[in-house]
């Protein structure tokens, strides 16, 4: 009987490129359960996969604790429903926020954009103006005005 394939914390920090100190953080966080071998941590094809998908997860922006309920979920059950319509809702959840950030860049975009009309209409794109301007604002300062 063949035994289950194992990793070490080097072959899977070099194969998902993380530090080894990263998956030990994902499994003091309850996302990964290595057996040890004495004080050698020993990962399963199960380990793999969940830093596989914890990875994933936080590509996608989850939390670590949104991650971990989604993986628990998971365990072995058959009926994989409930663990895809939580998912569903995770990612709306994450879609909304993300757009939602869309639009107030946008929106800081456009600012921007309407401050730099401003600025260049009032030194008239002339760099001897601008250097002008730049010193008034200056003595102006130190005037305390």
């Amino acid at each position: 009987m063949a035994s289950e394939q194992t990793y070490t914390i080097t072959e899977l920090a070099r194969e998902f490129d993380v530090t080894p100190r990263a998956i030990r953080f994902y499994e003091d966080q309850g996302l990964l359960k290595p057996s040890r071998v004495g004080r050698t941590r020993v990962y399963s094809k199960s380990d793999r996969t969940r830093l596989k998908l914890t990875l994933r997860g936080k590509r996608l922006g989850l939390s670590l604790a949104e991650i971990k309920e989604l993986i628990e979920m998971h365990g072995g059950v058959r009926n994989a429903a409930p663990q895809l319509l939580r998912f569903l809702v995770v990612l709306a959840d994450r879609r909304a926020a993300l757009e939602q950030q869309r639009e107030d860049i946008e929106a800081v975009l456009g600012e921007i954009e309407s401050l730099e009309q401003q600025c260049s209409e009032l030194l008239g794109h002339d760099t001897s103006r601008a250097a002008e301007e730049r010193a008034a604002v200056v003595r102006r300062m130190r005037a305390g005005t």
